[in-house]
């Protein structure tokens, strides 16, 4: 199967390269269901568990709610979405942006995380091409995308995609898949100190806490796919991206009393270090050696 998709791809790359983007809108309207239920999802986990804690009484069997029931619809007329009402960017042209029940309009959001998604599925199959480093490549730019707008919407980077990709990424490169093993490894263990430090560093100056444990599990995740030696790039890419689009944010009215996660950032920074890392420190080597 494998040699019969690297030979279509040899044959026909522009054909492969729609696919991969057919491919990249599709999973991008599921994104949509895990950036707005997941995070639902966890709070009734949790308060549950609060509930389980402090005794008390069990209250009423909720309607079962996860990321496939129950039915998407409307928020505000509670129209259920029908399949072809949730076809990829066609949809949400077709409609003009409205709910075809009431009119309510649909957020543009929606047909930009689509798109996002689908360019960026589109470029990673075509830096690593119809191979298991691709579509394992592919996985993370999803995860990516969820963590990054789950964090920019609630200051969330969730344990359910972060630690399950940390362990993904261990066990890919104990194939060899991005980097060695040992690498990977220490990439996991020196992108968690990393930030820890700093956590640790900035609470003993300022006695606040300057960022989450979770941008802690998310640089250690990003690590462990791609090594030690990629932390250094992905640490100077958020910070640079940080700077750029968070003045930008603020300059252009984002309340100042909002704290901007650094999620969305990290995730950036190893995404761009997972296409063309090797690129740009191979052009900062060679700089530095002029």
């Amino acid at each position: 199967m494998t040699d019969y998709l690297i030979l279509l791809e040899a044959e026909f790359p522009l054909f492969i390269l729609i696919c991969s983007l057919i491919l990249g809108l599709l999973v991008g309207s599921f994104l949509n269901v895990v950036i707005h239920r997941l995070p639902i999802m966890l709070q009734r986990e949790w308060q549950q568990q609060a509930n389980d804690i402090l005794g008390n009484p069990e209250e009423a069997a909720a309607p079962a709610y996860n990321l496939v029931v129950p039915n998407s619809r409307c928020p505000r007329c509670e129209h259920n979405i029908r399949p072809w009402e949730n076809i990829p960017l066609l949809s949400y042209a077709l409609l003009r942006g409205k709910c075809s029940a009431c009119q309510n309009p649909i957020s543009a959001r929606y047909p930009l995380v689509e798109l996002l998604t689908g360019v960026l599925t589109l470029l990673v199959v075509y830096t690593f091409g119809v191979t298991l480093a691709g579509l394992a490549a592919c996985c993370l730019t999803w995860a990516l995308v969820a963590l990054s707008l789950i964090d920019y919407d609630h200051q969330l980077l969730p344990d359910d995609i972060t630690l399950p990709f940390l362990w993904l990424g261990l066990i890919l490169n104990s194939f060899g898949l991005f980097t060695h093993l040992a690498t990977a490894v220490w990439g996991a263990v020196a992108g968690y100190l990393v930030f820890w430090c700093i956590y640790q560093a900035f609470k003993l100056i300022t006695g606040r806490e300057g960022m989450g444990y979770g941008d802690f599990k998310l640089l250690a995740m990003l690590g462990a796919w791609m090594g030690w030696q990629s932390l250094p790039l992905i640490i100077i890419l958020s910070s640079f991206a940080g700077a750029l689009i968070g003045g930008t944010l603020i300059l252009f009215g984002r309340d100042k009393a909002k704290p901007i996660p650094f999620g969305p950032y990290l995730a950036i920074a190893g995404w761009i270090a997972l296409i063309w890392g090797d690129a740009l420190t191979a052009s900062y080597l060679q700089f530095v050696a002029i």
